[in-house]
């Protein structure tokens, strides 16, 4: 009884002007299967205002209410308490009894993945509007089915379709299903301030309302403060001050070149050299060289510090390049940067498509290991995957290695750097063209891709190959974390507490990948940085990379879609599309997302529910092994127009089963 109690001052307490104790939530280790944050977030218990932030407010998770591990360890939420307010993608978790089956799901009315428009009219059971304003924000409901459960562990987790704003409040209102859940705001009375927030947009108080509350967005400082912080100190560093001018100025980064492999016709029919090396780096971590398991330096204890460099601290980051045949002193290559995938290599160049792209439009990629997510830090992130709490030598790390790719770019792009190189000639001669830089990145290179983009001061065209966002939202949906979970589930053995453990890394991922960049991405650009745009060239069904993520950043972007989009039947939504407008006519010149799909013979669409595409063969890979996307994408980089390369048709890959 006391446990109910506590739940319903929760439930509508959060409707009302939280006092600054609020946060300071009862400790409820003996029932974790329960979730004692839900709903989350929520600014009545899990922030206290802060007058010294840009939000007002400054997050507030008690350690005694976060998730436990196996060997009864809270989760160390210090970096996440630095926080302004929650995350602009994040997932929104609540329980609602009597809706543990997918059926009773469905007879709530809630808009799913498949009904996004749904959410925006006027009478959506789900209102997801800025508190401010009023506007309404599109957004979807999963039941979360992810793994097996009792019906007691299954949550409502709530998704905003386009993300939201940096620093703004949001509400979020459930009406009209009460015939399947308990009514919630009889107790509130007088009390609940939240109603004129409400009434902005234009939801009643009647007796059909079931619950609603209130969080805060993060504003860009929280988010983006510290990689640019330390993305400007670093470039001050070889003496440029003016980012946003798109010249490169001061000297080149230091580096070394460590081999020079020529391959005959015989041994490659696409490349025609091999570079490595290493460029010296600032480095921002505690520890000498930027390891994995490193956090940030702090010179200063407040939660508002930035990082600080160690004296003489550097990172030695390595980088291979590519330079295909078609590259001479007549013809020399366009520069790209390449990300690689998940817990890669930078050897992924090496790969036959991205080969196939040098050589069929004289690219030469180079390429640094994504330091956080590389292949050198996945002892790391099992050791994190058993306890969460380590979660920001990988968030930290995520952004030291950013601005090695940056740095690496610079290398490439400045007119003293790779191209006065011999290596990079012939003959005396350079074979590379140092007045422009592009970025191309598949999956984890396109997630984080996505963050660099926003942050680039040397390129201002990407495309970024099977996209999507939010890892909070991506991990459930993905076939590549059924390993990762066989660490995580054991650890953390709630399914609540699972979910809430990814909702709440999600503050600190956010500064390691495209979530927490995305608004800036093409528009509001962040201070000091150039404008870009966008090309996103998701796969239909991707197992490991979700379709719906995909769109999230798309509307975030503003970039507008290629129709016809899909065949018949080759999308699950009942609304495809929603929420997104469609490029009126080719060329265009803006960010833009193009479906590849590889058929029904090939693999199903993705599901509408909160679960892998596990069935026919993967797609993940198909749209940069298709020539014709690989014309979309150097025309798009190169011209910086999107052409329509499959004839007014949908695009096909080449692996296309009927």
């Amino acid at each position: 009884m006391k446990y109910r109690r506590q739940a319903l001052l929760l439930a509508g307490g959060l409707a009302l002007a939280a006092p600054a104790s609020a946060a300071a939530a009862p400790s409820c280790t003996d029932m974790p299967q329960r979730g004692c944050l839900l709903p989350f977030p929520n600014d009545a218990t899990q922030t206290v205002k802060d007058r010294h932030t840009p939000t007002g407010r400054r997050v507030h998770l008690s350690r005694a209410v976060v998730p436990v591990n196996d060997k009864g360890v809270h989760m160390d939420v210090t970096d996440e308490n630095r926080a302004d307010g929650f995350s602009p993608g994040q997932p929104i978790l609540l329980r609602i009894p009597g809706v543990s089956t997918q059926k009773a799901f469905a007879r709530t009315h809630l808009p799913d993945a498949g009904h996004v428009g749904d959410s925006m009219k006027r009478r959506s059971r789900l209102v997801l509007a800025d508190a401010k304003t009023g506007k309404r924000w599109p957004a979807w409901a999963d039941l979360d089915v992810s793994v097996a459960q009792s019906p007691s562990q299954r949550l409502i987790v709530i998704h905003p379709a386009k993300n939201l704003a940096d620093g703004h409040t949001y509400v979020v209102a459930l009406r009209g299903i009460h015939r399947h859940a308990p009514r919630r705001f009889a107790h509130l009375g007088k009390h609940a301030a939240i109603f004129r927030t409400l009434r902005k947009a234009k939801v009643k108080r009647t007796k059909s309302l079931y619950l609603a509350w209130t969080f805060t967005v993060a504003s860009t400082k929280s988010l983006a403060g510290r990689m640019l912080a330390i993305r400007d100190d670093a470039f001050g560093q070889l003496g440029d001050t003016n980012l946003a001018d798109g010249v490169p100025q001061g000297k080149a980064p230091a580096y070394t070149i460590t081999g020079v492999t020529d391959l005959s016709p015989t041994e490659n029919a696409n490349i025609a050299r091999q570079i490595t090396g290493t460029i010296t780096v600032p480095c921002y971590l505690d520890q000498t060289g930027c390891p994995t398991g490193a956090q940030f330096h702090y010179s200063s204890r407040s939660k508002d510090a930035l990082p600080t460099q160690l004296p003489g601290n550097v990172q030695q980051a390595p980088f291979v390049c590519n330079i295909p045949r078609a590259a001479t002193p007549a013809t020399p290559a366009h520069l790209s940067l390449y990300g690689h995938g998940l817990l890669g290599k930078p050897t992924e160049i090496n790969a036959a498509n991205v080969e196939a792209m040098s050589q069929e439009h004289d690219f030469v990629f180079c390429a640094t290991p994504w330091a956080g997510m590389s292949n050198e830090d996945i002892p790391t992130a099992v050791g994190i995957l058993g306890d969460l709490s380590g979660f920001p030598k990988m968030a930290d790390r995520l952004q030291q290695g950013f601005l090695n790719m940056l740095y690496l770019g610079r290398l490439m792009r400045h007119p003293d750097g790779l191209a006065k190189d011999p290596a990079f000639q012939l003959a005396g001669l350079p074979v590379i063209d140092p007045s422009a830089l592009y970025y191309d990145g598949n999956s984890q290179g396109a997630i984080d891709g996505a963050a660099l983009t926003a942050l680039a001061p040397d390129y201002t065209r990407a495309v970024l190959g099977v996209v999507g966002m939010d890892y909070a939202t991506l991990l459930p949906r993905s076939t590549d974390f059924d390993l990762y979970a066989k660490v995580l589930y054991p650890a953390y053995p709630h399914q609540i507490q699972r979910l809430e453990a990814l909702a709440i890394v999600q503050l600190l991922w956010d500064r390691g990948e495209g979530d927490g960049y995305a608004n800036h991405m093409t528009t509001a650009n962040l201070p000091d940085t150039p404008k870009h745009t966008v090309l996103l060239q998701p796969a239909v069904g991707d197992a490991q990379v979700s379709n719906w993520t995909a769109e999230v950043m798309a509307r975030t972007i503003g970039a507008k879609v290629y129709e016809p989009a899909f065949d018949p039947g080759r999308s699950l939504a009942a609304q495809p599309l929603a929420e997104l407008a469609r490029i009126p006519s080719f060329p265009y010149s803006g960010s833009a997302l193009v479906y590849w799909d590889s058929g029904a013979g090939h693999n199903p669409p993705e599901p509408v529910l909160e679960i892998p595409q596990r069935e026919g063969t993967d797609p993940h890979e198909s749209p940069r092994a298709t020539p014709a996307a690989r014309v979309q994408k150097a025309r798009f980089l190169l011209d910086g127009q999107v052409v329509d390369v499959c004839d007014g048709k949908p695009c096909h890959s080449s692996d296309w089963t009927p």
